[in-house]
């Protein structure tokens, strides 16, 4: 529940752009928002697409994706955090293989926390008061994350100034573990395994697979 709403708030984070996601142009809208901002802005926009809509999206999985691509693609920089996740294997990788593994990686990633967006509620997550310099390059945005059982659980995310001047988020810390840092050992492990090739497939056949279970469940509930 906690790993599905802290990506409900920052879904494509981890994430891997390919070229055609065009993640340099301006998301409209965004542009000169403080990194806080960008977090409230996905948080509020979040709970209006939620709310009143969950029977809906709960039958139409590929809205819920949709979703997800209108709310939070435009605010993250995904490109820099396919390189963060595939580490040392990222200078090894061909420019079609960095590519292929960008979009099935997000694909993946989407489909796989799809359903923590059905359970996100508008003020689940406070975004705490900023303090640092933001004439920086990089950032930090610190929130809590209020859990259904009235605990909260600390959940940062890492932000650093794109190539037009705008803040986007290429890290989510969900108390104190980097999710990029975590699943790139996971990635080193599987390249070294079985090769960049066969991770890609399998990332590509795990976002079909979701995809079709979602649609599974959707037909099984409305019998």
């Amino acid at each position: 529940m906690l790993r599905s709403l802290a990506f409900a708030v920052a879904i494509g984070l981890a994430g891997v752009a390919a070229p055609v996601l065009a993640q340099d142009a301006p998301a409209a809208g965004a542009q000169q928002q403080s990194p806080q901002a960008v977090v409230q802005t996905i948080a509020d926009q979040l709970g209006q697409a939620v709310e009143g809509h969950r029977s809906e999206l709960q039958k139409d999985r590929e809205k819920l994706i949709a979703v997800i691509d209108d709310v939070f693609l435009p605010h993250f920089d995904i490109d820099y955090a396919s390189i963060l996740v595939l580490g040392q294997h990222a200078r090894e990788a061909t420019p079609e293989q960095r590519e292929r593994f960008a979009k099935a990686f997000y694909n993946s990633l989407t489909h796989r926390y799809a359903e923590g967006l059905l359970n996100y509620t508008r003020g689940k997550v406070k975004v705490l008061p900023f303090t640092g310099d933001l004439d920086n390059k990089r950032s930090v945005v610190r929130t809590q994350v209020v859990l259904d059982d009235g605990k909260t659980v600390s959940v940062d995310y890492a932000f650093r100034k794109s190539k037009t001047g705008d803040w986007k988020a290429y890290d989510v810390i969900i108390e104190g573990i980097s999710y990029v840092t975590n699943y790139r050992n996971q990635v080193d492990a599987e390249i070294k395994k079985d090769g960049i090739d066969k991770l890609i497939t399998s990332l590509e056949t795990q976002g079909e697979k979701a995809l079709d279970t979602m649609k599974q469940d959707a037909g099984d509930s409305a019998k």
